[in-house]
């Protein structure tokens, strides 16, 4: 979606918001909306699932009676475009799937601090250490594999192995995505910079290309590779539908505080430049707070709850059995990632 469809898109869809909250959340693509004290809201920039975060503008504006409006775009649209648009941006918060997104904009000086009772709410290793955002979901690294082609014995014991000259033809990716590209910020982190090079060396020579992790997925359920390197909730919201698209296809997880048990933390923020900062505050307070965390629990993202003691969705592996690496998400390095994997002919 091209961003100047998406502001023309945002304004037209404010308007129809005045019509009333009962088209609110709908599959419309209504933002959220009812009157504020002051009568003007919050603009919200969006690259998290659209549905999870209408979810939590319902419960937020039923609770707090603050307008909110709501555009959608993908993590890098939406950083790049509040980079471009600086102090003028109309943004007040900023919601997205990975951290490096997040990161990019606190390195730009775009984010103020987090309200401290907010940062109480999320435990540190779901936030960056700089405390100029905060975690609001998180999402795991998966193999997931075609349990036909593939046994336990022959998995990869490490996210390392899928470079190996054995695995090669045998493994997909989506590696133009943000989600596959916080992945590599995580290895970059986690092992530095020549293993990480060394490892899209091998990437390239083994893997095969496919748009979208959902693409991905379904490439291995349909037997046209025998595993693909993706995100944990492609696998279960498909299972909470029909199934079709996963029913030969099991998720397997590396652990062991391997690259490949890399646990995304999905950000928000409030904008420096935000007209209005407390209304902000008190929106990624309530998403980080337990009504907030519980909505993304029983929805079907299927993210992990990461905030507040609520637990994760009773159908995902527990956050304490992914035995996660620790990563500082403030460090994660998208501008250096894209540049090694356009290096090594990915992007």
């Amino acid at each position: 979606m091209k961003l100047r469809k998406n502001a023309l898109a945002g304004i037209a869809l404010a308007a129809t918001a005045a019509l009333g909250l009962a088209a609110c959340g709908s599959n419309s693509g209504t933002p959220a909306a009812s009157e504020s004290a002051s009568g003007e809201g919050i603009t919200v920039y969006n690259a998290q699932h659209e549905s999870l975060t209408k979810e939590w503008i319902d419960a937020f504006t039923k609770e707090t009676g603050i307008k909110v409006t709501l555009r959608q775009g993908s993590d890098t649209e939406m950083s790049n475009q509040i980079i471009q648009e600086g102090a003028a941006s109309p943004a007040d918060v900023f919601l997205t799937e990975n951290s490096p997104a997040m990161a990019q904009v606190e390195n730009a000086g775009l984010f103020a601090d987090v309200d401290k009772a907010t940062v109480d709410q999320v435990p540190a290793e779901f936030r960056p250490s700089t405390n100029k955002w905060t975690g609001i979901a998180a999402r795991s690294t998966v193999f997931v594999y075609d349990k036909n082609k593939i046994s336990e014995d022959k998995l990869p014991k490490s996210m390392l192995d899928l470079a190996n000259p054995e695995w090669k033809g045998k493994w997909a990716a989506s590696p133009t995505g943000a989600d596959f590209q916080a992945i590599v910020s995580a290895l970059l982190e986690l092992k530095g910079e020549a293993a990480t090079e060394e490892w899209l060396k091998g990437m390239k020579k083994n893997f095969k290309a496919y748009k979208g992790n959902s693409t991905a997925m379904k490439a291995v359920n349909a037997g046209e590779v025998d595993g693909a390197l993706i995100y944990h909730y492609y696998y279960y919201g498909d299972q909470a539908k029909t199934g079709e698209n996963s029913k030969n296809v099991t998720p397997y997880y590396f652990k062991n505080q391997d690259p490949g048990a890399f646990l995304s933390v999905s950000g928000g923020g409030v904008l420096k430049s935000s007209k209005h900062a407390e209304d902000a505050q008190a929106f990624l307070k309530f998403i980080t707070g337990k009504k907030g965390q519980e909505i993304l629990k029983n929805g079907t993202s299927f993210e992990y709850a990461i905030a507040s003691g609520v637990d994760a969705n009773e159908k995902l592996v527990p956050i304490k059995e992914l035995q996660a690496p620790t990563v500082d998400p403030a460090k994660l390095n998208s501008t250096k990632v894209t540049d090694m994997m356009t290096k090594a002919g990915l992007l």
